[in-house]
């Protein structure tokens, strides 16, 4: 672009020189430029436009030209009038030239042009939890790349475009999901401890008189077990009770039915009677107590509830 530009300058300075010599050699001292460049005679009128222009321009900036020659000169100088055709000759030239250059183009902007973002191919919905498995489907067109973000040296899991994988973690607080050239990270939420509920089923203990018989043929409490990840927690129960289950409800907590386990006959009772006087309350019952316990194998999170069954007698 700089040379170009010195191009258009050295053509123009050397029309005029070109246009001065030419002048001083027709029209003498004392000269206004403009009225000369106006007379058609003078120079070819094609060269004579460009040229008003251009020393219009000069006028507008406050240039003046006075040129004094010395008036004892010849009026005519057969050797000037040679020196005027071969520079006529150039002139012609310099002209075509100057029609060839290029017009002068802007300096072009440089435009940064921003990178097109990916959406984040892992749902923002998505959680993960510390201390188990997780998994993440990866709904982009590149693969996904899951760091820690203390040890970038190899990835977690790498899922490829448009799958599933199943991953463990241990106690990241965040991920960093790389993809493309575009990383996001999504936290990594604590794994809670686990929550035991018991939950009474009937209402024969709201009797005066409670029978162990009855207790045992029936469901009498409900346990439900409710935890992010119930596949990792070991289930123990102790006490004299019957379980049954677990099932999962539609939460994916795991239910159990739990029932009176004393004696299966009269006289079995009257056996744990006499080793168990003492569980015997001031209102004339018996009460027993059970407890459920539910321990993370991960997270060694430990969790224990229990409650009580009453009763009076074995049966009617």
């Amino acid at each position: 672009m700089i040379n170009k530009n010195r191009d258009s300058k050295f053509v123009i300075y050397q029309v005029l020189y070109i246009f001065v010599i030419t002048v001083l050699a027709l029209k003498g001292a004392d000269l206004d430029l403009r009225r000369v460049a106006l007379e058609e005679e003078t120079v070819d009128k094609k060269v004579r436009d460009s040229l008003v222009t251009l020393i219009d321009s000069l006028y507008a900036l406050g240039l003046k030209f006075d040129i004094k020659i010395d008036e004892n000169l010849p009026v005519e100088n057969l050797e000037l009038k040679k020196k005027l055709a071969s520079l006529n000759q150039r002139l012609q030239e310099v002209q075509t030239k100057l029609q060839e250059l290029p017009p002068p183009k802007e300096e072009e902007k440089q435009v940064v042009e921003e990178q097109t973002l990916m959406p984040m191919p892992i749902s923002n919905k998505q959680t993960f939890i510390q201390y188990t498995w997780n998994v993440a489907s990866n709904t982009g067109s590149v693969p996904v790349e899951i760091y820690d973000p203390r040890d970038r040296s190899k990835p977690i899991v790498v899922i490829p475009a448009g799958q599933e994988r199943k991953f463990d973690l241990t106690d990241q607080t965040e991920v960093v999901v790389k993809f493309g050239s575009q990383e996001d990270r999504i936290k990594v939420v604590p794994n809670k401890p686990p929550e035991i509920k018991i939950e009474k089923v009937t209402t024969k203990m709201n009797a005066r008189d409670i029978y162990v018989q009855e207790l045992q043929r029936i469901t009498v409490f409900k346990v439900t077990v409710i935890d992010n990840r119930p596949d990792q927690l070991k289930i123990t129960w102790n006490g004299p009770i019957s379980v049954s289950g677990p099932v999962k409800d539609s939460n994916g907590n795991l239910i159990y039915n739990v029932s009176l386990k004393i004696a299966s006959t009269l006289s079995a009772f009257d056996d744990w009677l006499d080793k168990n006087g003492n569980l015997r309350e001031s209102d004339g019952r018996y009460k027993v107590n059970f407890f459920f316990t539910a321990v993370d194998d991960r997270t060694k999170d430990r969790v224990q509830v229990g409650d009580s069954f009453f009763f009076t007698d074995f049966s009617k």
